[in-house]
């Protein structure tokens, strides 16, 4: 499927709080800040931020008070948002940076969802999907919220029509998993550490592993998921496909100066390529750009366009380290194929 709106749920939304630190964080010390700023976020926003500002027609579903500050920001960016209230203030989170890119994430829990709150959210959401092309549920469940949730929503939404994707970790990544086919979604974006705890081993024997990675991901596609975008931070990503096809990309080269939305930016370009009709391996090109446009921008800046540099990612056929001598990378299409 092409065109069509996005709609992107964020269950957890922020108020990302980025604080500059002028070397190494040491434990007990006292560090002068440097620059700060304060950013509205949440992976769901992160999203939707990332496609419009490439123009795409999204529009960002939060559990918030119209009166939150996270609300005022998202109306100041212009970015279309349909709110349920919750009566209290959404979290802050922070982010400590330090100047190698190395980044701190201290995560406020956020705020609990009642059942009548989960139940407006769940009809918005079915509501606004009804002329998506995609739906994106992202990120953390909020305290008390049951962890088959965004399994439960897959299934709510399938009706419209609309293709879903799932950025989610722990608990919630699990109970979606063992929710079976009816309740699959048509893309997942694990990292290797998710993907790690999905197939019950460590991060670091997963991905010294090539075998191991790939029955990860087919375990995956075996429960009825379509695509699995696996983000592996500064060595690119994979794309692997329910009927076979499978594509890794190496990033450009940047200075990383954040890691924070990099991800989140990976599914936005993914998603922009599918929007596009793009195929699998430049859906993939588009996701490694984007996010390594993101890691490339200071504490939880999100890239444009302009900054996406398609041209510098490499993509070949198989995963990473498994083309033979002769294979070539594909070349890229162009900068852009929005």
């Amino acid at each position: 499927m092409s065109g069509g709106r996005v709609v992107t749920l964020t269950a957890n939304p922020s108020l990302d709080r980025t604080l500059v630190l002028p070397g190494a964080l040491t434990r007990g010390g006292v560090a002068r800040l440097g620059s700060s700023s304060t950013e509205p976020g949440g992976k769901g926003v992160n999203v939707a931020r990332v496609l419009a500002a490439a123009g795409t027609d999204v529009l960002a579903v939060v559990p918030a008070d119209e009166t939150d500050p996270l609300v005022t920001a998202l109306a100041a960016l212009s970015l279309p948002l349909r709110t349920v209230p919750t009566g209290a203030p959404v979290r802050t989170n922070y982010t400590l940076t330090e100047p190698d890119g190395t980044t701190t994430k201290l995560n406020e829990p956020g705020t609990a969802l009642d059942t009548d709150t989960r139940a407006a959210l769940r009809t918005v959401l079915h509501d606004a999907a009804r002329d998506a092309g995609w739906v994106v549920l992202s990120g953390s469940l909020p305290p008390g919220t049951p962890a088959d949730w965004y399994a439960e929503l897959v299934r709510a939404v399938r009706d419209t029509g609309a293709r879903v994707a799932v950025d989610t970790s722990e608990a919630p990544l699990l109970a979606l998993l063992a929710a079976g086919p009816a309740s699959a979604p048509d893309l997942v974006k694990p990292n290797s550490e998710e993907l790690a705890q999905v197939a019950g081993t460590t991060e670091a024997e997963l991905l010294a592993d090539p075998a191991a990675l790939r029955a990860a991901v087919d375990a995956l596609h075996a429960g009825g998921i379509a695509e699995v975008l696996l983000t592996l931070g500064g060595d690119g990503a994979v794309l692997s496909t329910a009927d076979g096809e499978v594509w890794s990309a190496r990033p450009p080269r940047i200075t990383v100066r954040s890691t924070v939305g990099a991800g989140d930016s990976s599914l936005a370009g993914h998603v922009l390529g599918a929007l596009a009709g793009a195929p699998a391996a430049e859906r993939l090109r588009r996701a490694v750009a984007t996010g390594a446009a993101a890691a490339a921008l200071p504490g939880s800046a999100l890239p444009t366009p302009a900054q996406v540099d398609l041209a510098g990612v490499s993509v070949q056929p198989g995963p990473p380290g498994s083309a033979p001598p002769a294979a070539r990378p594909v070349p890229a299409a162009g900068r852009d194929v929005s």
